[in-house]
């Protein structure tokens, strides 16, 4: 006979205990990676709150314009020795048009607003299953341009002084920009690298690109972060260079969701199980597993297998001469 090991009540909880822990730790995490269908009013208040958060703290870092303005001044002179300095023939060349460069205007005040929650709304409604994990993206992106607000300010090309910049808004009188006009003392004017409206306008056309099902939806899709950096452009608003800027954010996002979710956003399913619903069973609110146990204990004997797992016999019929 071999030696019989006795565990103490102490060693019992020492033993047990920490997998039980460690296992309801997984299942949080593993919860909370998991995709859910969202709440409506949970996500109008998210949204709500971190835009209010977003503009509060981009808003709060310091306008710092000597080093602002150098910084401007020396992205100009790369762009120049690149080659790539086109910023200031595009500004002039659409200014002469009065109501192209009118339309810009509204367009980079307000579109990248109505665009981006327009997206989130068809998220909601008909993706829910993808809807967390490409909000996070979009979180993800705007979260660390705050991180480049702060440690890089950089001076829109229309507010540099050596240079021939048309403030489009100010010649044309229209309300294009926070950052000009009466509207100037709102928003913090040397957060211009990254490039929100680029980074925000690739997410809602990649989104759209990857998820609408009519072709020319699609190609709008596309067209929209095209028009936006022009529209970026021509105002004076960014240099080209602080879209890239912005697309490095936005990878930033997606590479958060993808570590996340195991999943880029848009390979997730469209739709998610309502939780509300989930582990009900068939009849009488039993789990599947319980009403499968049930359904077997209710089998007749005579359909019930034998130990060995072969079915039962049959009864033999024989019919009399």
């Amino acid at each position: 006979m071999g030696d019989t090991t006795v565990t103490t009540l102490e060693g019992r909880e020492a033993a047990v205990l920490p997998p039980v822990a460690e296992e309801t730790g997984r299942g949080l995490l593993r919860r909370l990676r998991t995709p859910r269908r969202p709440r409506l009013w949970f996500e109008i208040l998210l949204i709500a709150v971190s835009y209010w958060t977003y503009s509060l703290i981009r808003n709060a870092v310091p306008e710092q314009k000597a080093e602002a303005l150098r910084n401007a001044d020396w992205l100009w002179k790369l762009e120049h020795h690149l080659g790539l300095a086109v910023e200031e023939s595009i500004n002039h060349t659409v200014n002469g048009v009065t109501w192209l460069i009118v339309g810009m205007n509204y367009y980079y005040a307000t579109l990248h607003f109505i665009i981006t929650l327009a997206v989130l709304v068809w998220l909601y409604r008909s993706h829910p299953g993808r809807y967390a994990a490409t909000r996070l993206v979009l979180f993800a992106t705007t979260g660390v341009a705050l991180i480049g607000y702060y440690l890089y300010p950089l001076a829109p090309p229309r507010l540099m002084t050596n240079t021939t910049f048309i403030d489009t808004v100010l010649v044309h009188d229209t309300w294009g920009s926070m950052a000009s006009g009466d509207l100037k003392n709102m928003s913090n004017q040397y957060a211009a690298m990254p490039s929100m409206h680029i980074g925000w306008s690739v997410w809602s056309g990649l989104t759209i690109f990857a998820l609408a099902r009519t072709p020319w939806v699609r190609i709008l899709g596309l067209l929209y972060p095209t028009a936006t950096l022009v529209v970026i452009v021509a105002t004076a608003n960014h240099f080209w260079l602080d879209a890239v800027g912005g697309l490095i954010c936005l990878a930033f996002g997606y590479t958060v969701a993808r570590l996340w979710y195991g999943a880029l956003p848009y390979s997730l399913p469209r739709t998610v199980a309502d939780p509300r619903t989930a582990g009900r069973g068939r009849a009488g609110g039993c789990p599947p597993a319980a009403a499968g146990v049930k359904e077997q204990h209710l089998m007749p004997d005579s359909n019930r297998p034998t130990e060995d797992g072969h079915p039962p016999a049959r009864p033999r019929t024989t019919t009399k001469p």
